[in-house]
């Protein structure tokens, strides 16, 4: 009996770009992120159609038991002293976790739970970063390259921007070249 192979697909780790026939794409540009950065009047001086950030992911199947590949590519940038940072989000099914793995670039994984007590991670090629269930999360580059991670999460997490309505609890910003956090109370 012949064995045959089948060639998986596989992802550079250097560029975080997939190889595989069914890639899924999805860009958000500046446009999209209305009431993500602190600073309206800054954000809207940037073109709308200004990418902020694109998802891949592998196109894979839906349902109980199954897993999503995705990497992102977040754009170096700022909004006023605020990094560009993706829109964050908590799963719909809360307690489904997530596990990213850095790929390029520099940044800080903002994670923050229910009760809106906020963390960070930092993020570079080789990090491992376990999000537990009942956890936000947001990628921020804080660096001047791409910042690419690679996800793997369940199919049927979903996600929740709503639950963020009055943002995360701590915001990272750039002030004269030091980077720092602020925690803010509502949003």
């Amino acid at each position: 009996m012949a064995i045959s192979f089948n060639m998986p697909p596989s992802v550079a780790f250097l560029a975080g770009q997939f190889t595989a026939d069914d890639i899924i794409k999805k860009t958000t540009r500046c446009g999209d992120l209305s009431g993500v950065f602190h600073d309206r009047a800054a954000w809207q001086t940037i073109p709308p159609d200004t990418p902020v950030y694109e998802v891949e992911m592998l196109s894979s199947p839906q349902g109980e038991g199954e897993l999503f590949v995705g990497t992102t590519h977040l754009q170096p940038g700022r909004v006023g002293d605020e990094f560009y940072m993706t829109r964050g989000h908590f799963h719909q099914r809360r307690e489904q976790g997530e596990v990213y793995f850095g790929l390029r670039g520099s940044g800080l994984l903002l994670l923050q739970n229910e009760a809106r007590k906020p963390w960070l991670e930092k993020v570079f090629p080789g990090s491992v970063h376990v999000i537990p269930g009942f956890t936000a999360h947001r990628l921020i580059n804080t660096g001047s390259d791409v910042l690419s991670a690679l996800a793997v999460w369940p199919s049927t997490a979903g996600h929740d921007y709503a639950a963020l309505e009055r943002g995360f609890a701590l915001r990272v910003l750039d002030r004269e070249g030091k980077i720092f956090a602020k925690e803010v109370q509502n949003g």
